[in-house]
């Protein structure tokens, strides 16, 4: 396993065959939601950059003289900029390597694929995106929830609640209306604003809330509760880092159903 490594492009004279970028899901953790297709890119991967949150029985599925590559990267503590991984995943398939840039979840979604694409398009190097599992519907899957329910909701937003430094917030709200369900990424640090949006908005305050901690891992958590009482369910259940946080805003509530707060946390 290999740690800011260094990767010299050849002289013009020298270029090798160009090789080739798989930008690669992972899924939410648990190595048995890997796609086929992703496998398949692994066992034949010359290098595997990967991030910090890849389950290490994701990357035990590497061929044997597969090279493996720590690129890290976490919110608010960046151990490798993108532009030094947009570099080095560029430089290895200019020799010619069979590359794959490992993200967890799916690459398209909030993984910076089209920096990466964009990098190695700008090289003429041949690049595939392979999907994966993202972390919301994973989440829903293990907690039995469809994300759409006829006559209830009939649409999903994905949205973050991080920008870049110097960006304005996103606004979840806008997205926000009778029939939808927001699943929103890196969002935990910003619950505070984003609950007052929502509710100003108009969301109601009982609207079901699921808080999914560590999706299909060893120590995964399902907090459900209602969107007025986010950001104390956060502080209650001790809830850092990296969660999805899934509000539904039905169209109308079941009859006989109440919405009521449970904050319950679910093997």
């Amino acid at each position: 396993m290999s740690v800011l490594p260094s990767f010299p492009i050849a002289a013009p004279h020298e270029m090798p065959a160009k090789g080739s970028i798989a930008l690669v899901g992972a899924g939410p953790g648990a190595a048995d939601l890997l796609t086929l297709r992703a496998a398949a890119r692994l066992r034949t991967a010359d290098v595997i950059f990967y991030d910090r949150l890849v389950d290490p029985e994701v990357l035990a599925m590497a061929g044997p003289r597969t090279e493996l590559v720590f690129v890290g990267k976490e919110v608010g503590a960046h151990s490798w900029p993108q532009e030094q991984i947009n570099a080095v995943i560029v430089a290895a398939a200019l020799r010619g390597q069979k590359v794959v840039r490992l993200k967890s979840g799916d690459p398209g979604i909030f993984g910076r694929a089209a920096e990466e694409l964009e990098a190695a398009r700008m090289h003429g190097i041949e690049v595939e995106i392979v999907p994966g599992v993202t972390a919301a519907m994973a989440a829903a899957a293990h907690a039995g929830m469809p994300l759409t329910t006829r006559g209830e909701t009939d649409a999903l937003v994905l949205a973050t609640g991080h920008a870049r430094e110097g960006d304005p917030m996103p606004d979840c709200a806008r997205h926000a209306k009778p029939g939808v369900t927001l699943a929103l990424y890196m969002a935990v640090g910003q619950s505070a604003r984003i609950t007052t949006s929502l509710l100003e908005t108009g969301m109601p305050e009982d609207a079901p809330l699921t808080i999914a901690v560590e999706v299909s891992k060893p120590g995964e958590r399902m907090i459900t509760g209602r969107l007025v009482d986010l950001p104390a369910l956060l502080v209650q259940h001790k809830v850092k880092g990296c969660a999805a946080i899934i509000a539904s805003w039905p169209k109308m509530a079941k009859p006989g159903v109440a919405l009521e707060a449970t904050a319950t946390a679910l093997a």
